[in-house]
């Protein structure tokens, strides 16, 4: 007797991306949360990361206010989700070249740089929330001069993924 298989399966780029969420989830940013996964040419994950307080700043002290004066916001403090997902690869620097990124908010300015340092060669993306700020025309520039594509996840119809812990 012959079984035919799953017909709805994640596609590999709705199962990264998929991931960057689910990373994204550990985020405790009351306002944004960002995951991020690197792939290698092989479909292996080289790293995960989200947005969050540097090792050893205490989440308790941490200021995670967006306005206000610039050293009592967040951002000058915050690391990224790229960049983490960046500094948690522990494999040789070479598998990272021609790697993939999958992100749910296209890169800042300055993850555009650590990425195109690392060899990372594409960006898949799930949001432009920012899209024509100087700090993105900057990304899209970086990103451009230096080779590296970017585009957004083209997904088919909307899934939702439900997780459930027995």
């Amino acid at each position: 007797m012959k079984t035919e298989k799953r017909q709805d399966y994640l596609a590999w780029d709705e199962y990264f991306m998929a991931i960057a969420k689910l990373s994204a989830m550990r985020s405790k940013d009351p306002s944004t949360q960002v995951g991020a996964c690197i792939v290698g040419n092989n479909n292996r994950i080289l790293g995960i990361g989200y947005n969050g307080a540097p090792n050893g700043y205490d989440d308790d002290k941490f200021p995670w206010a967006r306005e206000g004066q610039n050293l009592d916001t967040k951002y000058p403090y915050v690391c990224h989700a790229e960049m983490n997902a960046i500094l948690n690869y522990r494999g040789d620097k070479k598998e990272l070249e021609d790697a993939k990124l999958y992100v749910d908010l296209f890169p800042c300015n300055e993850c555009a740089k650590i990425i195109i340092q690392s060899g990372i060669k594409k960006i898949i993306y799930l949001s432009d929330k920012y899209a024509g700020t100087e700090e993105n025309i900057a990304s899209k520039r970086l990103f451009d001069e230096c080779h590296v594509q970017y585009e957004k996840i083209q997904l088919g119809e909307k899934k939702e993924i439900r997780i459930q812990f027995e």
